[in-house]
């Protein structure tokens, strides 16, 4: 009913940058949260980064200054804008919307497949 697609994930020097994109589609009526979480090998998943259907935003305290997200809501995309990229910033990361639905009365939590970036000289 509905996918959320990433693009934008790879190898990028430390003090490097790198743009996530995430796209919605299907049946979408609207879209209200969304946000960047990321899961690092042996860590839980965390989030970095989420913006309110209003543009309101949140980030994780060890991304603030660096990581940027924003949404272009006609064309239902979050994007993750990540400047001076550190190490532990390596992790994979996932996409995630509270989506309305035409016909489904309500909302559903909707995830992507994940992207990875690796941060590494």
């Amino acid at each position: 009913q509905v996918q959320l697609v990433e693009s934008g994930g790879g190898l990028v020097q430390p003090g490097g940058s790198l743009r996530l994109s995430c796209a919605a589609s299907g049946r979408i009526f609207s879209i209200n949260g969304m946000g960047w979480y990321r899961q690092a090998p042996g860590a839980e998943r965390e989030l970095v980064a989420g913006i309110t259907s209003g543009g309101s935003t949140n980030y994780a305290d060890s991304v603030k200054g660096r990581f940027t997200i924003s949404r272009d809501n006609a064309k239902n995309t979050v994007y993750l804008q990540m400047n001076s990229l550190k190490p532990e910033d390596t992790a994979v990361y996932y996409c995630n919307a509270d989506i309305e639905l035409y016909g489904l009365g309500g909302s559903m939590d909707a995830w992507g497949q994940g992207t990875l970036v690796t941060v590494s000289s």
